[in-house]
């Protein structure tokens, strides 16, 4: 955990509410700006600031949180009508919170990227 950091603190329990979904290893929860009906966060509960820090020795829990995405949409409802995964990887590419984690959003028809 890094003390500053803002999703190490809702790991831990610290700020926010209860999470859609916690284990060892991962933790999911609504994002407090959604750009979509679903919007959820899943994180890593280890701290990675970014995709660019994880090793070989990470391949089984980013295997995870794909499949953990998969697993929120269906209980979500979205799973059939599709839904998108976005992993921002630094500022240029939007990265706010330099936690590694993923965005589930869906609930609506989205738009090309582009």
């Amino acid at each position: 955990m890094t003390e500053d950091c803002i999703f190490c603190k809702i790991v831990a329990g610290k700020v926010g509410g209860p999470p859609l979904y916690q284990d060892d290893e991962m933790t999911a929860f609504k994002d407090i700006n959604p750009q979509s009906p679903t919007h959820i966060l899943i994180v890593t509960n280890q701290h990675l600031a970014s995709l660019n820090e994880a090793t070989e020795a990470d391949q089984a829990v980013l295997g995870r949180l794909l499949l953990l995405a998969a697993k929120l949409a269906k209980d979500e409802g979205i799973a059939e009508q599709g839904y998108r995964l976005v992993i921002n990887n630094g500022r240029e590419a939007g990265q706010e919170v330099f936690h590694l984690h993923l965005h589930l959003m869906g609930g609506r028809k989205m738009r090309l990227m582009g």
